[in-house]
């Protein structure tokens, strides 16, 4: 290896300094360094979009700040078909190879093995590591060396296994910025319409922020996290997936973290086994490339959906009737986030009352997320229907008005995201239909002027539902 030739160090969901196995790799040998951000314009499926993207471009711009500050370095920004940006830099800058840490996306997959490939065949070195995941996916196989299709042995099986040490900082290093960079603000610019404004006052994207919060959560919220996770109207989760999707924090230190509390195990194991639901998504993406498109199980690749725009426009709008669902897609909607098990509701509500395809569902999320996650996304969504690996039961069909009389007790989350309904007494507020003219009155409520009525009323909606999945049952036992 040339003393003087420098490496490029290809940075994509790793936007960290600490623990960053590629950057850390590449500091180790002594020469300089091209940090390199890529703006794949190539046509691809799921490209970030929308929520994501801006979270995108601040994190770009905190990590730029922090390599400045930290090694007087910083990115260089390109964008269009990586393969050619990383030749032709490559070819002006006579770099030895490239470093980076590997995405697990069927396209990203692909992508990589050409480039790692042609560089390869080029005499020089492409390296890629494992930043993004507690254990790669070909690491964690059952007895049969096969994939893992159930979650629990999954986890079992993960928990055994003995995690890497966290990485230090990276020492100094020269760094080496090519002309004709673009800047982040022009790879990545802000939208016209200034949406994300209320989601600059919910998030602080950037490594900084990912430690924040974990932090925040271990000392604040580890306690009773087991059963406080499921209520939306308390700060009780970590909050910590926008900054895993994008890699401003990696699981290996969020593990170690946990682990070296001994307190609270029962809520700190709770914690980790979401981890690992994180984990076994990226397990299941890799090994069935399909799943953010086709059922897991092919038999509901003939459910008879009932495709309805408005249906679908109404969930999107949070314009349902149902208050649970609708506080649910309208924080969606403000701050880039829903919580967990509102997140599971929504999607009930659009799947087994609407009968939408959980494709759409999936859609509307990935737009509108903070932290659209490929993996997370496809493998939730398919578990919601019942279609996915160790998925819920089809006929598990959530109430809405009991999950938010149950999760919502005080209709504090509702009342923040649905204003219009505040006045309502608890009684009715997760079910206002069943209110009097004379109670509705009093709150300032019209149904159908101030509140939707009900899409659908939710007894005959799970009636038409079962009904469809008995089709599907009984078309599979005839062939």
């Amino acid at each position: 290896m040339s003393h003087n030739a420098p490496i490029v160090v290809w940075f994509r969901q790793n936007l960290r300094m600490h623990d960053n196995p590629s950057f850390h790799a590449a500091s180790l040998l002594k020469v300089p360094l091209i940090l390199l951000y890529i703006d794949d314009d190539s046509p691809q499926p799921w490209r970030h979009t929308g929520a994501s993207r801006w979270w995108l471009r601040m994190s770009l711009l905190d990590f730029n700040a922090q390599l400045l500050s930290k090694y007087d370095a910083q990115l260089h920004i390109a964008q269009g078909e990586p393969l050619k940006i990383i030749k032709a830099l490559i070819a002006k800058t006579h770099a030895q190879g490239i470093y980076w840490d590997r995405c697990y996306e069927p396209y990203a997959i692909a992508r990589d093995t050409q480039i790692k490939a042609e560089i390869t065949a080029m005499g020089l070195e492409a390296k890629s590591f494992n930043g993004a995941l507690l254990k790669e996916p070909w690491e964690t196989l059952n007895k049969s060396q096969q994939p893992f299709k159930v979650f629990t042995p999954f986890w079992r099986n993960l928990q055994k296994m003995i995690m890497r040490d966290i990485l230090p900082l990276p020492k100094a290093f020269k760094g080496q910025t090519p002309k004709n960079s673009l800047t982040i603000e022009e790879c990545i610019p802000l939208p016209s319409n200034p949406w994300y404004k209320t989601m600059e006052q919910t998030w602080t994207p950037g490594e900084k922020g990912a430690k924040n919060n974990l932090a925040r959560f271990l000392k604040n919220t580890l306690k009773d996290y087991k059963v406080l996770r499921n209520r939306p109207d308390f700060v009780h989760t970590s909050r910590l997936s926008p900054h895993l999707h994008l890699g401003e924090i990696s699981p290996v230190q969020i593990w170690h973290a946990a682990m070296s509390i001994d307190e609270h195990r029962n809520d700190r194991d709770c914690f980790l086994s979401e981890l690992a639901w994180r984990e076994f998504s990226y397990h299941l993406l890799y090994h069935f490339p399909f799943l953010p498109s086709a059922p897991f199980k092919p038999a509901f690749g003939a459910f008879p959906w009932k495709k309805n725009k408005k249906h679908l426009t109404h969930w999107q709008q949070g314009q349902t009737g149902y208050p649970i669902v609708d506080a649910g897609m309208r924080e969606l909607w403000h701050t880039g986030w829903m919580h967990n098990r509102i997140r599971m509701v929504v999607a009930s509500f659009l799947i087994k009352h609407l009968l939408q395809p959980w494709q759409d569902g999936e859609a509307w999320f990935w737009d509108t997320l903070v932290d659209a996650d490929l993996a997370s996304n496809a493998a939730s969504w398919q578990w919601v229907a019942g279609c996915g690996a160790d998925a819920a039961p089809y006929f598990r069909i959530f109430n809405p008005v009991l999950q938010g009389e149950k999760f919502d007790p005080n209709g504090d989350y509702v009342r923040k995201w649905v204003p219009e309904l505040a006045k309502l007494p608890n009684k009715y507020l997760h079910a206002p239909w069943e209110a009097s003219i004379e109670v509705l009155s009093a709150a300032e409520v019209r149904l159908g002027k101030t509140y939707p009525h009900p899409q659908v009323v939710h007894a005959k909606a799970r009636e038409g539902a079962l009904a469809a999945y008995q089709e599907i049952r009984t078309k599979t036992n005839e062939e």
